[in-house]
């Protein structure tokens, strides 16, 4: 980690610990690193090859020294990284470097699908993103920073793959988090939405600007890492379901929409729009995954906050797109609630 400057305190310590072991950070990473505000550099055996994980401290975490924060886990999408800073996530956290609690981005892969994979041995070695997550990451922070670690005072949300990976964790253990929500998340990969299910698998096949803004996007390249098999995150996606009904079990029981009873008593936040009607932007996807959510807590009658804001009107500078502008119009909405139910 970078020295201080002068007047300035210096980033808390994180030493090894739960099986991560930090590692020196690239030079280029660690000049944009401020105290409040830094990446480090992790190793695990759960995950093959080295991982970032942002940590946004709230701006008095230095002078008000006897305080614990509540933490925000945010989840990214495909094709992103938390260390770099020119990709959406800066403008969709901002709202949570003002607030009063300490977030935290955890590498997800370019394709992890906060998952883990059903085969561990692809050309992409080691893929048990949920043990990262869940067994490391979460401990790894409550010992080095001064969090609240409770359920009570720990939430989790994500953005595109990161709304699938929080909806999946947060049923996952519900013993873990009180607050959930998606931005613009793929949280329906049943057979209800097939193209959202195909999207996942063309992470993995290598297919072209899918689950991005769009194909041109800088932020989206065309290669999610060494391709792989539609099987290896959950078995086949293929509901061939004439000879074998049970032949895409495991992306059923994955499937957040039809799952929702698991977070009852939970705080659940949806934010959508409709990609402009065009079926090439994502969110018009998004939009329909997003439609079969509430439905199905519509049918158990359980509360949430929906906020389908179509073609951006009216929501920030968001233009209804899968964008960044349309995520940090969401996290402005998001955060004082999340602050206020902390606080409750």
């Amino acid at each position: 980690m970078p020295a201080a400057h002068a007047g300035t305190p210096a980033q808390p310590p994180m030493p090894d610990a739960f099986n991560l072991t930090t590692v020196a950070t690239d030079p280029a990473i660690v000049a944009t690193n401020t105290p409040t505000n830094f990446v480090i550099t992790v190793t695990t055996p759960q995950v093959a090859g080295t991982h970032h994980i942002r940590i946004i401290l709230p701006a008095d975490y230095y002078t008000n020294t006897g305080k614990r924060y509540p933490v925000l886990y945010f989840l990214h999408g495909a094709s992103d990284n938390p260390a770099n800073p020119y990709l959406a996530w800066p403008a969709v956290l901002d709202a949570s470097a003002r607030s009063s609690m300490i977030t935290v981005e955890p590498d997800g892969g370019l394709r992890g699908w906060y998952a883990n994979w059903l085969d561990q041995g692809t050309s992409a070695k080691a893929q048990n993103w949920e043990n990262f997550h869940i067994n490391q990451v979460i401990p790894f922070i409550d010992a080095d920073l001064r969090t609240i670690p409770d359920k009570a005072h720990r939430a989790i949300a994500g953005l595109s793959m990161g709304g699938f990976g929080a909806m999946h964790y947060a049923q996952d253990h519900p013993e873990l988090f009180s607050q959930v929500a998606s931005l613009s998340g793929a949280i329906d990969l049943s057979r209800d939405s097939m193209d959202v299910r195909m999207a996942a698998v063309g992470t993995l096949t290598n297919g072209a600007g899918v689950l991005c803004g769009s194909a041109s996007d800088p932020s989206c390249p065309s290669g999610f890492g060494p391709t792989v098999s539609s099987d290896a995150l959950f078995g086949t996606p293929y509901p061939f379901s004439v000879f074998y009904p049970f032949s895409d079990v495991l992306w059923n029981a994955a499937d957040p929409s039809t799952h929702m009873a698991k977070l009852a008593g939970m705080g659940i936040s949806i934010y959508v729009g409709n990609g402009g009607g065009n079926p090439v932007n994502m969110e018009f996807w998004a939009e329909s995954a997003s439609g079969h959510v509430k439905a199905n807590l519509d049918a158990l009658g359980m509360p949430y906050h929906y906020v389908d804001y179509g073609n951006g009107a009216g929501w920030g500078a968001c233009d209804g797109g899968h964008d960044g502008k349309c995520w940090a119009a969401d996290m402005v909405d998001f955060v004082p609630r999340l602050e206020a139910a902390f606080g409750a």
